[in-house]
Parts: structure tokens; C-alpha cells; sequence
């Protein structure tokens, strides 16, 4: 993430964040959530045939190893945030007792990615050209979560357009409360929320409906 901030950064800057007050922290905050996601998402793709010769071999819950690559997106970006805030302390932005909300779309958002993580390591496992789809999935909603550039030049209801992409949402609550110091509105809590469990219900009842026939592709 930090390499990727340092490029965008340096390609960006110029074009979008010349007039943009703290441009490096909205940047590395999109960066810093679509990157998690990103990460988790993949990880949790490839679980299962990463670990085919274990899941063969040993009678094992196998959507332990999905949630594996989880809890090692959610290390990783804990490091990563530790530098975030680092960034936020020197480019001046002040902390608040309301930087303690971030906690609430990182669960969500990590309850989303497992749903997504359920969706993909099912699917991969019987079509492997999931990979390749989704590697240009993510390429795409990078591009319209907002992450170099700011919605703020788009008419009102094109903004509103922008939160029917869940990894924006929960970017723009982030940016609300690091760079904007206020506390979202209750509908973009919902929406946080609900994206979270919808995306976990339906990953779940996926991974369901397909675990039984795990075993003849892995």
C-alpha cells in the first residue's frame, strides 16, 4: 500500500490535489481500504486450492483456511493503519474522539470481505477463469471508488451513485472522519452495515450450496 500510495502520489497529485487540502491522506485512505479489501478478497479466493494436499488428506473444516487469509489481510492492514494515522499526524490533521468510529465500517468491512472471500474460494474451485474475471473486477472498481480523484465534481445525484459501490462507502466514512471531522449520517451506518451482512449471508449460502463438491475438483 505504501508503494502504491508513493506512485499515485506522484501521478496524481499534479491533476487532481493541486487545490485539495490533506490530497495525501484522502488518497491513502482510499488506497488504504480499497487495498484491504483487495488483498482479503484474493486471499480468500485462492484458499482453498492453496491448500488442496491438506483439505485431501485431513478431515478439516475448510472454510478455516479461507478465514485464514482473513485474519491475515486484517494483520496487515493494522500495520498499515499504524502508518496511516502516522501520515495523519504529520500532515497536521488534528485527532478526535471520533477517529474511535473508524472501528465500525473496519468490522463491517471485514464481515463484507469474508462474504466476498465465501463467494469467490466456491466459485474458484470449480471454475478457475473466476481469477482472471475477478483480476479485472477489482481493476474496474478501483476506478470508480473514488480513490485519486473526488466526487465532489460530479452533480449531487451522481455522488449518490457512487455509494451503490460498497468499498466507497466505506471509504467516504473514513474520509468523513479523518479529513472531514464528522460523524456520518445513521442511512451510510446502515448502509455499511447492510452491505456487511447481505454479502456474508449470500457468501455463505453460496459456499454452502457448492462445499459438497469441493472434493471432486480439488
Amino acid at each position: 500500500p505504501l508503494m502504491q500510495l508513493a506512485v499515485m502520489a506522484v501521478v496524481f497529485s499534479r491533476f487532481f490535489g493541486s487545490d485539495m487540502e490533506h490530497y495525501i491522506i484522502y488518497l491513502f485512505s482510499g488506497n488504504l481500504i480499497f487495498s484491504f479489501y483487495k488483498d482479503a478478497t484474493i486471499g480468500g479466493m485462492h484458499a482453498l486450492m492453496q491448500n488442496a494436499e491438506i483439505i485431501k488428506n485431513i478431515n478439516v473444516p475448510k472454510y478455516l483456511f479461507m478465514i485464514s487469509k482473513e485474519v491475515s489481510a486484517c494483520i496487515n492492514f493494522g500495520l498499515t493503519l499504524v502508518i496511516y494515522f502516522f501520515f495523519v499526524a504529520i500532515d497536521g490533521i488534528s485527532f478526535s474522539w471520533s477517529f474511535l468510529l473508524l472501528i465500525y465500517p473496519v468490522i463491517c468491512l471485514v464481515l463484507f470481505n469474508i462474504g466476498v472471500g465465501f463467494i469467490l474460494s466456491a466459485l474458484f474451485v470449480i471454475f478457475k477463469d473466476v481469477q482472471y474475471l475477478y483480476d479485472i473486477f477489482t481493476q474496474l472498481l478501483m476506478y470508480v471508488s473514488a480513490i485519486f480523484y473526488t466526487t465532489s465534481v460530479y452533480p449531487e445525484k451522481i455522488q449518490l451513485i457512487f455509494f451503490a459501490n460498497p468499498v466507497y462507502s466505506y471509504i467516504a466514512y473514513f474520509r468523513s472522519i479523518v479529513l472531514e471531522g464528522t460523524i456520518p449520517p445513521a442511512w451510510h451506518h446502515l448502509l455499511c452495515f447492510g452491505y456487511a451482512v447481505i454479502m456474508l449471508i449470500t457468501g455463505m449460502a453460496i459456499y454452502k450450496k457448492y462445499n459438497y463438491k469441493f472434493m471432486y475438483y480439488i
